[in-house]
């Protein structure tokens, strides 16, 4: 991003604690923030993290609500509330991926909860004040800075036995947040530097994870760059590729992370001659000598999933996603157009590999960099 480009940065206030065995700190945290009912919140699977935390709490522990979903339903999170205030919670800890600190984020939202986030995985929505809840097979989302962690306990340990299947998706999910923010129309010179990091942190760490699952470092380098990511999410807009990954994941109830990955590589060839510059930092990021076909080839070495059918999008519900992404469009570089959506979409369904989209002869879109 040239320094001739006006931008505004606010940062948001937040509390980062990094290092192997974090999770022992819970209690000061807790504890820091003026909380003596902390209410612990996890998936099902995630209950004997859950359990750690709570002991590690101790007497500040209100307890643990095990009932976070994947997408946040709108059901799940008026359980969770109940349940808030049936055991006065003053606090959440969300300890788990995307969907706990979710389901966090809703709660906060009504109550003004403050949360003391636990990732165990590479999301990196502990660092964004957005929420999302899904009703009725739709999903929407929302900035309120309420919902905002307070602190953030990055602990690689916690992640040691991630799978390396979920290690790989998590990680690219979080490398969308910062490609997006590398063309993001409110962008600004810090945000690029953490989103080239972030990305390069991640390529590199997934690359190691992929090799010898259990190498601390290559963890550690992961969390660093979610949480890089993370916080380009936090502080810029989004654009077509979240959208698309929103209207999918809450209108067909697809894996949210698998649904970033196959979708990155498409979204970025549609935006791609409208944001040339953001491109070439993506592929230098990634070792990469083009930004979409990279991101697609970086999958496939990862053996993650390059279609929507493979992770159980019916191709005639494709139609449905060009009309909500019509309806109620993000900003993007590129403006959308029927047609080429529909291409996008049938590409990511099929797996074919991005295709660099170009504009018509004779006309030039406005880029952002």
């Amino acid at each position: 991003m040239p320094f001739d480009h006006p931008f505004t940065f606010v940062t948001h206030p937040s509390r980062v604690v990094f290092a192997p065995g974090s999770l022992h700190q819970l209690r000061q945290e807790v504890d820091a923030l003026g909380a003596r009912r902390a209410l612990v919140l996890c998936t099902p699977r995630q209950t004997n993290i859950a359990e750690m935390a709570s002991t590690l709490v101790g007497s500040a522990s209100a307890g643990i609500f095990s009932g976070a979903e994947m997408h946040v339903p709108v059901e799940s999170v008026r359980r969770a509330r109940q349940y808030a205030r049936e055991v006065g919670a003053d606090c959440a800890v969300a300890v788990g991926g995307g969907s706990t600190v979710g389901l966090g984020k809703a709660i906060a939202l009504e109550s003004g909860l403050p949360i003391i986030a636990v990732p165990t995985t590479y999301a990196g929505s502990e660092m964004t004040p957005i929420y999302g809840m899904t009703e009725a097979g739709v999903k929407k989302t929302g900035r309120d800075l309420r919902v905002l962690p307070r602190t953030v306990l990055y602990d690689p340990v916690l992640s040691q036995h991630l799978p390396v299947s979920i290690s790989v998706v998590s990680g690219i999910n979080a490398i969308a947040h910062a490609a997006e923010g590398l063309y993001a129309r409110d962008g600004n010179p810090v945000m690029s530097l953490l989103a080239e990091e972030g990305i390069r942190a991640l390529a590199q760490g997934l690359r190691s994870i992929h090799r010898a699952p259990a190498d601390m470092a290559a963890r550690s380098a992961c969390l660093y760059g979610a949480w890089l990511c993370g916080s380009v999410l936090g502080h810029v807009g989004m654009s077509l590729h979240h959208q698309l990954c929103h209207t999918l994941g809450g209108s067909f109830n697809l894996p949210h992370a698998e649904t970033h990955t196959v979708v990155l590589p498409h979204a970025l060839a549609y935006n791609a001659a409208a944001a040339p510059e953001a491109m070439a930092r993506v592929a230098a990021a990634i070792g990469a000598p083009e930004a979409a076909t990279g991101l697609y080839d970086l999958a496939l070495e990862l053996d993650a999933p390059t279609s929507l059918r493979e992770i159980g999008m019916p191709r005639e519900g494709l139609g449905r996603v060009v009309e909500l992404a019509l309806a109620n469009p993000y900003w993007t570089p590129r403006p959308l157009e029927a047609e080429a959506l529909a291409r996008l979409l049938d590409d990511a369904w099929t797996g074919a590999r991005p295709n660099d989209q170009k504009p018509p002869d004779g006309h030039v879109w406005n880029t952002t960099s």
